[in-house]
């Protein structure tokens, strides 16, 4: 028996509806989003395109990049035609696209300010699903020695032990700090576990002559700065 063809199949459409063949002639801006994705995918299934298979993805994400970036490996594998292959496809390009801008974000490698420092720690904090605390020490000039995570969590909260930090900012002879931490649920209000460990930090930084400059709370709704709100 002679199966018959897959009329859904990417191949029987137009040369320019092609995202492959749109991409090389037109340039990728031409793309929306779900041909990029679709890109990466390959191929849907019999009953699919893959452009298709890659609008219901987006779909499911409200077409944000950003919840796309949360769905992880088993959240892609939950959609009809997403292998184990494709979703680690996926999950790759999503992680190039998240080190790029930071790439971009290390010539910078001064912090002056509460914005300098959320940029530098933006891209590595703000669509995680689990509370990490970072830290960036910086020489007596402000120039960046180091950034590090120091905690990671669960999705409510993190343990930090100042003795942790301090250790690594001797090892670095750094002048001063910059510590942040997120909350992956989108509230950049201070809770008063947050409140206690600035202090906790600030306080033993005073006796070691390294400075606390500033505590960021970050999510994908932008940053809360202690020091912009006159709390250090």
């Amino acid at each position: 028996m002679t199966t018959p063809p897959n009329t859904n199949s990417i191949k029987l459409w137009a040369e320019d509806d092609r995202p492959r063949e749109k991409l090389a002639s037109k340039g990728k801006e031409s793309l929306s989003n779900a041909e990029l994705l679709a890109i990466l995918l390959g191929s849907g299934s019999r009953n699919e395109s893959a452009v298709d298979l890659a609008k219901r993805i987006l779909s499911s994400c409200q077409n944000n990049l950003l919840e796309l970036s949360k769905l992880g490996i088993n959240g892609l594998k939950k959609f009809k035609g997403i292998g184990l292959a494709k979703a680690i496809s996926i999950e790759a390009a999503l992680e190039l696209a998240r080190r790029r801008p930071h790439s971009e974000a290390n010539s910078k490698s001064y912090i002056k300010s509460s914005n300098d420092a959320y940029q530098h720690l933006r891209l590595r904090m703000e669509d995680l699903i689990l509370e990490q605390c970072w830290v960036v020490y910086l020489n007596r000039a402000g120039a960046i020695v180091q950034s590090d995570c120091v905690s990671s969590g669960g999705l409510t909260g993190t343990v930090v032990d100042p003795r942790i930090i301090f250790k690594k900012a001797l090892d670095l002879s750094a002048s001063s700090l910059v510590l942040a931490h997120n909350h992956p649920s989108g509230n950049l209000q201070p809770s008063g576990q947050d409140d206690r460990l600035t202090e906790q930090v600030k306080h033993a930084g005073s006796y070691l002559d390294i400075r606390l400059t500033d505590h960021l709370i970050i999510s994908e709704k932008g940053y809360y700065s202690y020091a912009d709100e006159g709390k250090l």
